[in-house]
Parts: structure tokens; sequence; C-alpha cells
């Protein structure tokens, strides 16, 4: 689909056109659901959808030539996609995300990942499961990293890793051609199927020195980025971000699955029964209510979350440590919310939505899946805030 492009610049995407396209996909999403489980990737057809749209220079700087969009506009966009399937959005969303990465980047960097079109199609991995020896010009990369969601679409893949020095290990981004590295294909899961997240491998791959970025830069409050754009979102706290915007998928999963049980009922004749419709139970009518109520929780947690990160950004402050913690056990508990009305949805609906070709029963493997990710570990997640609150300090490894 196309969409009329409104703003400031011709060709430029607004908030609203955004939103107006992921609308369109929806239905898309929700037909090549099935195709994009059996593929362990996204279809072709998606893949085409979104660079018609334009949705992946989304984050892009206005400066370098892209829409200049934000932290609203990209969990929107993620909230909609799921209701059409969950790891499509899942995966669209972290392959808009990471030109946001880029963008935070000094100019040199910058220019070595957009120097042939405005956009990048990159896989990120956070966790440092490689290492880097300094060479002359640059490093040389070795390790093998998970969780590299929309790997098969890639032209570049940015990859953390540790260099060993005197004073202790520096935790280092490094992105690279697609073809420096190898695609394990160990993606065979019960959920999110469609995002393809499989494992890299880089075997003393040089890296020069302009296509990498230490860790603290990437994620702090000042990344070098900020000193090229006026866009206020190429500030904005990097885990944060990426918690809210992730957790936009599970709300909207949950979201979609409450709306099919509200269908549902409506045309269920119970078995065993006299012809009963489940509508005119009262116990229905309650479970209706308890997903409905418990989903609008979940909304209602993430738009605070989202619009305390935007209210202080966009005035030019920072977030406390504190902060962090609070928007990652905002975040967290979205998830959490959503997994519980998917629950209440499955435990009225009977046997059959876990029939293979029902969207209940891949939503509710969806979530279950999406909810093992590092930065929703409810145990995790609530001890580090609670330790926040306390004054406690966070230990180096806390993700912030």
């Amino acid at each position: 689909m196309s969409v009329t492009r409104k703003g400031g610049s011709a060709g430029r995407l607004s908030h609203d056109d955004v939103v107006a396209w992921a609308t369109s996909m929806v239905e898309r999403l929700s037909e090549r659901a099935a195709e994009a489980e059996e593929l362990r990737e996204l279809p072709r057809a998606t893949m085409g959808d979104a660079v018609a749209s334009g949705v992946f220079e989304m984050l892009v700087p206005s400066e370098r030539g892209g829409h200049g969009l934000g932290l609203r506009s990209l969990g929107e966009m993620t909230r909609i996609l799921a209701h059409g399937c969950v790891s499509s959005a899942w995966t669209l969303l972290f392959l808009v995300l990471h030109n946001w990465f880029v963008a935070r980047g000094p100019q040199e960097f910058q220019a070595a990942v957009w120097g042939s079109r405005p956009y990048v199609l990159m896989p990120g991995t956070l966790t440092p499961t490689g290492t880097a020896a300094p060479v002359d010009g640059g490093y040389e990369l070795t390790g093998r990293w998970q969780w590299a969601t929309g790997v098969q679409h890639a032209d570049w893949v940015m990859l953390n890793g540790l260099i060993r020095g005197d004073k202790g290990p520096e935790a280092r981004f490094f992105v690279l051609p697609i073809a420096d590295v190898e695609v394990v294909d160990v993606w065979h899961t019960s959920g999110m199927r469609g995002t393809g997240s499989n494992d890299v491998v880089a075997d003393q791959v040089f890296v020069p020195a302009h296509q990498t970025l230490a860790a603290l830069e990437l994620a702090g409050n000042f990344p070098p980025g900020a000193e090229l754009s006026a866009d206020p979102f190429v500030r904005y706290p990097m885990v944060p971000v990426l918690t809210l915007v992730a957790a936009a998928a599970a709300l909207g999963g949950a979201e979609a699955a409450v709306g099919l049980f509200r269908e549902r009922l409506t045309s269920r004749v119970l078995a065993y029964s006299k012809g009963d419709r489940q509508a005119e139970q009262p116990a229905a009518q309650v479970r209706l209510s308890q997903a409905l109520s418990t989903v609008r929780a979940a909304r209602l947690v993430w738009d605070d979350a989202v619009s305390q990160v935007c209210d202080v950004y966009d005035g030019g402050g920072v977030f406390e440590t504190v902060d962090r913690g609070r928007v990652r056990l905002a975040a967290a508990q979205t998830v959490r919310l959503s997994i519980e009305a998917v629950g209440t949805v499955l435990e009225g609906s009977g046997a059959s939505v876990h029939l293979s070709d029902s969207p209940l029963q891949r939503i509710s493997r969806d979530l279950l899946t999406l909810r093992g990710h590092m930065v929703f570990d409810w145990d995790r997640t609530a001890e580090l805030a609670g330790k926040l609150e306390l004054g406690l300090d966070p230990a180096p490894t806390d993700l912030l």
C-alpha cells in the first residue's frame, strides 16, 4: 500500500501516515501469519510492503533524509501491526529500530552504514558474547551471537563484543556486512517463529574502527549522533525505548486476542447444551469484562511510560537511574498483563482455539515466547526496580 505522505517536506511520513499504514497491514499480516510461521521469516510480500511504505526510514534523522519520527510513532506502529501477527510486528519493529542505533553514532559511523541508501536492514544483538582484538585500523571480531531477529532480510549486522584491556574489558558494538558472517539456522521454536531469530558467527573478521561504537556511547544520555541532529529522539535513552517498543508487540497481540474472544462469544454455541449461546452465559460475560479490563490496564501502563519518556526528553531533560528502572518495570508489567489477558481468553474459548489455524493459539504461543526476552524477566526486573527505589546502586551488569 502507498500512503499519502504529509509533513514538512515532500515525501516525508507523518505519525498519522505510519498509523494508517500499520492499520492497513493488519489484515494482510493476519492472512500471511501461517506463511511466516512456516517460512520462519517474514514473507517476501510483507517486506515488500514495508519497503514501499517508507517505514524503514521513519527513525532516520531528517538531516539524513529520513522522516525524523520517534518513540510514539514506532510504538503505535508495532502495537497495531501485532493485531495481525505478533512475530511480524516484532521483526519489522527491530529492523526499523536499529536505524536509530545508527543515528546515535558519529558522522563516519553513519556514513559507513547508510552509504548506499537512507536506511539499513540490520539485526542487532545486545549481549557481548564475542571478543575483539585491536589490529591496525580496527579490530578482529570473533564470536557467536543469538537472537538476530530478521537476519534473513539483512544487509548488515550489529554485534556486541568485548575488548580486553589494562582497565578491564570494554563492550563495543561492531557493524559489518552480512556477507562477513555466517548465519546458523537454529530458530525452531514454538512461538515467534516468523522472526527468524537465528545465530550469527564471526571468525576473526576485520571491522574498521569507524564501524564500531562504544556501548557506553550508544546507550548513554549523550550519544555522538545527538550533536548531528535536531531531532530529539536521537538522544532518547536506549534501554527504555527498547523495552517499551518491544512490549508494544505483546500489548497489540493481547488486544487482538480479546477482540477475537468477543467475536467468538457472539457466535459460539456451547456443546452438550440445549443450543445455548455462550454470549448469554453470565460466566462468559464476566470473563470478557475481566479480559477487557486487564488489557486496558496494560495499555494505560504502557501509554503512561511512553508519555513520561517523551515528555522528559522532548523537554531537554534526562532520566535519573531510578526513572529508567520504573520504565523497565512498566514495560515488563505491560507484557505480564497482556499474557494474563490472553490466558483469561483461552480459558473460556474451548478446545477448538488450539487448532493450528486459530489465531488465538498463535498469539498465545508468541506472547509466551516473547516473555522470555531478558528485559521482561519479571523477577529480575522487579528486583532491579525495587533496589533503585530504595536508593541502592545498580550492578554493572544491570541493563538500564
